[in-house]
């Protein structure tokens, strides 16, 4: 479309480049193409996704448990059930919201694409110029851009003056490029004669013929492939589904046969025996687990968000600690985006200490050259500053230590520019210098060289020898080997024209003057971050649109690249290769791609992804927003990222360093076990809390704990110290350990055995007790009836729930660590945990010993004596969990096997 004639063009349009379009024309088209807008898909409204948090598993059978109960009261008031069913509706209600906010996220992608098109657009139609609506262009509408307009649509220029339009937004070019109105690549996106959709005019204006709109626009295929790509499985949200349907299985089962067994053995009321079951159901769902775990990574993102790394999505906390491939940037992540002159190569040699060794007349052709082939601006009032692109602002930097920029640039006016281009990596300015005009050159040295015939020696041109091309080329080696960034400069006088075209520039005669070696260095610390995170096991893989020597030299330096040969993909060998081959290529042990351009990132993602991986990708750009969705977890850049970028990613680096995502991982890991633990300890309560029941219907005891007791443990003295495990620092080896695999569960065999086969059987153990001990002093007999109303049977019950709390707290300061000693990881480090035993404390000692909550719990008060009993199942659990994890720490395979969860 952009490298055919313009007449032609014109042609399959039906238009014209004087005239434009006729406004009927124009007004048919809109009615059978449709506005100039981008369509977003359809989603669920925020109610329905409200409601569906309210009808998951867990919340299903508290609603049938909170139904039970209110039918319950209405058959026989006064038993308490009225008190049941509205904690249980309160729970379900306090589960759903945190639920709705945990994984609602705001659909702001499509928002940020919207914004980014203008309201109205400048069009020519029937010869007249008039301002419309933008979203009523057309196909073949001849618009008109001027200085500080949004481009409205992707059109093909057909006059320009000047016209300099920034593509950042959509292809990533940091500085505003001159348009043409001839094609200069065969890439529509790379060639200067088209304008796109969303772009900012930065000077200069122009009359372009709209080819696209909507979403068959540059920007509207990036909106268009966000949306289509598959919202990804979180790990996390996963592995609680899982969880979630394993506790509620078992919670059904486990009350249906209750209820089934009750049927032949108790001889109470049907609706009793329902009642019953309830009881059985709520002691086995974990009712404050998902609040604890919405809590748990609102504090991990809290303290991601104090390292300069703030999360978007609560559950993509987790995420990082189980990525297993990082695809990173290089300028501005890796390195500072900051350019510095570091050596010259003039007269045929190399110059290392450019500030002091060389003399300003040794320089006088390069500083002329470096400063009229610029499109970087100096700033007036800052001392050093520039506005434009790194590369042109780092050489004007340097020019002015010497002289004046702003002024020689004043004395010599530019006539006309020829742009870099992807396709000539040359630039090309024709500028009167003395009374006479000379042309300027600027370039990549391998093309730029073949233009040269003289070199400058001592201030006179010699013809450009073979062993001048060979000291020539020993440099431009040197330089690039050391991860700089080469450009060769030249010059020539030209004959005196009027005025210019891109035909008229001269291909050959140029005199070469030098190289000049820049360097953006890498971010400090970023070496270190590197080497902890492949220690941690993590792979990382550069993916850069900078040339693939100095993309190799930055990879040794920071230690992405490691052995003498890796594996190099250049963009246009990535376009030419198929699914198959770029699989196997993948599977080298170090790969880096260059040259790319950031579409190109999406396919890697989802190779990586083929392979299994937990894959992370870096992005600042529109056209990285496919890609950042595709990830596991996106992390879009801060300071230089797009707004669509950073509406599409998981993650944003406030300092776009990527050393911040080193604590990251750190503490995507670190919550990950700190979920186990808490989950752990939340669900060891479930076996204290179910066997009374099933001790109440096999030996027809007094039933020991009420179902109002279960859940004041479950959502009151248990929930603040459950919380505060997701604070807990993480153990020192957790950097040397693998990242964990797709197919650990957050909840496996392990875990569950730790918490039902040995803390939870200690706890119940302690409960039934405590639970006698009290009874029997009170002078019961087994068989002999106790009435609810008794306040014998009022302190067992205050007794067995005592009991369960205190077994709680030593199980809640156990299971701070999974491998190392407690003593090793601090007693009291961990102050949040602290303030939760003690809230704990208030409470059951609240719920024990305050006359107003016994008629609501079934409790009465305890002598100090009764309330301790259970103490030595409680130093049990703190010793014989210290001595598992020391035969842990000593690799005793069998304890391994069965608690090293």
């Amino acid at each position: 479309m952009h490298q055919i004639a313009i007449e032609e063009f014109c042609r399959r349009l039906g238009t014209s480049a004087e005239r434009g379009l006729d406004p009927a024309e124009a007004a048919r088209r809109l009615q059978k193409e449709g506005p100039n807008s981008l369509i977003q898909h359809k989603r669920e409204g925020e109610l329905v996704k409200f409601f569906k948090q309210m009808t998951n598993l867990f919340a299903l059978l508290l609603w049938i448990g909170a139904g039970l109960s209110f039918a319950a009261e209405w058959l026989q008031p006064g038993q308490g059930n009225i008190f049941i069913a509205i904690a249980l509706v309160g729970v379900v209600l306090m589960n759903g919201t945190f639920s709705y906010f945990q994984q609602h996220k705001a659909e702001q992608i499509m928002a940020s694409f919207r914004d980014m098109l203008p309201q109205m657009a400048k069009v020519i139609r029937g010869g007249e110029l008039r301002q419309i609506p933008a979203a009523e262009l057309v196909r073949g509408d001849l618009i008109l851009v001027e200085e500080g307009d949004q481009v409205p649509a992707d059109a093909r220029l057909v006059e320009v003056s000047e016209l300099k339009v920034n593509n950042a937004s959509l292809t990533g070019e940091s500085e505003p490029q001159l348009r043409t109105t001839y094609p200069t690549d065969k890439h529509l996106l790379e060639s200067r004669n088209a304008v796109f959709s969303g772009t900012m005019a930065q000077s200069g204006q122009g009359r372009a013929l709209v080819f696209a709109t909507g979403m068959k626009t540059q920007i509207g295929r990036a909106a268009d492939l966000t949306q289509a790509v598959s919202v990804r499985e979180i790990p996390i949200r996963n592995e609680i589904r899982h969880f979630t349907r394993i506790i509620s299985l078992i919670a059904v089962v486990m009350g249906c046969g209750v209820f089934i067994v009750s049927l032949f053995i108790l001889q109470n009321p049907l609706l009793s025996k329902l009642i019953f079951a309830i009881g059985i159901i709520v002691a086995n769902v974990p009712e404050g687990l998902l609040p604890t775990v919405t809590l748990s990574l609102s504090i991990a993102a809290r303290r991601m968000a104090e390292n300069k790394a703030l999360v978007k999505n609560l559950e993509s906390v987790e995420t990082l600690g189980c990525t297993t491939v990082i695809c990173t940037d290089k300028t501005g992540t890796l390195t500072c985006n900051s350019m510095e002159v570091k050596r010259l190569f003039l007269n045929e040699c190399i110059h290392t200490e450019v500030d002091t060794e060389l003399e300003k007349e040794e320089l006088e052709k390069f500083l002329l050259v470096a400063s009229l082939c610029n499109n970087a601006h100096l700033k007036q009032d800052e001392g050093s500053g520039y506005l434009g692109d790194p590369t042109e602002g780092a050489l004007l930097a340097f020019c002015r230590k010497f002289h004046d920029v702003t002024s020689l640039q004043q004395s010599c006016p530019r006539l006309y520019e020829e742009p870099f281009t992807a396709a000539t990596k040359m630039m090309m300015t024709i500028n009167n210098v003395a009374g006479k005009q000379l042309a300027c050159l600027k370039g990549a040295p391998d093309l730029a060289i073949a233009l040269c015939d003289s070199i400058l020696i001592n201030g006179s041109p010699q013809p450009l020898t073979e062993s001048h091309r060979k000291a020539y080329l020993a440099a431009y080696e040197e330089f690039a080997g050391k991860g700089e960034r080469v450009l060769l400069l030249a010059y020539r006088e030209v004959e005196t024209r009027e005025t210019w075209t891109n035909g008229d520039l001269p291909k050959d005669g140029f005199i070469f003057i030098g190289l000049v070696g820049m360097f953006d260095p890498p971010r400090p610390g970023v070496a270190d971050a590197v080497r902890a995170i492949r220690t941690a096991g993590v792979r990382i893989i550069m993916l850069t649109g900078d040339y693939q020597t100095t993309a190799l030299a930055i990879g040794r330096m920071i230690g992405i690249v490691t052995i003498d040969n890796p594996k190099l993909i250049l963009g246009k060998e990535l376009r030419d290769m198929g699914d198959a081959m770029l699989d196997w290529e993948l599977e080298e042990k170090e790969v880096i791609f260059a040259r790319l351009s950031p579409e190109q990132k999406l396919r890697i993602v989802q190779a990586l992804q083929r392979h299994g991986h937990v894959v992370a990708v870096t992005g600042d750009g529109v056209n990285d927003a496919p890609a950042l969705k595709q990830a596991d977890i996106g992390v879009a850049m801060g300071l230089s990222g797009t707004d669509v970028a950073r509406e599409a990613a998981d993650m944003v680096l406030l300092d776009d360093n990527f050393a911040t995502l080193l604590p990251a991982i750190k503490e995507g890991r670190t919550i990950f076990e700190n979920l186990k633990k808490s989950i752990a300890y939340t669900v060891t309560h479930a076996v204290p809390e179910v066997v009374p029941y099933l001790a109440f219907l096999l030996f027809g005891i007094p039933l020991p704990l009420t179902v109002m007791l279960i859940l004041s443990i479950d959502l009151g003295t248990d929930m603040l110290p459950a919380i505060a495990l997701a604070s807990e620092r993480s153990e020192r080896d957790i950097m040397q350990l693998p990242p964990r695999s797709r197919s650990e569960r957050l909840v496996n065999a392990r875990l569950i055995f730790l918490a039902y086969g040995f803390k939870g059987t200690i706890e119940a153990a302690a409960g039934f007790y405590a639970y006698f001990t009290v009874l029997l002093a009170g002078g019961w007999h087994y068989g002999t009836p106790l009435p609810a109303e008794t306040e014998l049977y009022r302190r067992g019950i205050a007794a067995f729930f005592a009991a369960i709390v205190l077994c709680q707290l030593a199980n809640v300061l156990a299971g701070r660590v999974q491998r190392q000693s407690l003593l090793q990881q601090g007693f009291f480090s961990n102050t949040r945990l602290w303030l939760g035993i003690f809230f704990t404390l208030v409470l059951a000692l609240s719920i024990i010993e305050l006359p107003p909550l016994h008629l609501l719990f079934g409790t009465a008060s305890l002598p100090v004596g009764d309330l301790l009993i259970a103490w030595p199942f409680a130093v049990a659990i703190l010793l014989l969990d210290e001595l598992r994890r020391w035969l842990i720490r000593r690799n005793v395979r069998w304890v391994i096997r069965l608690t090293a969860g």
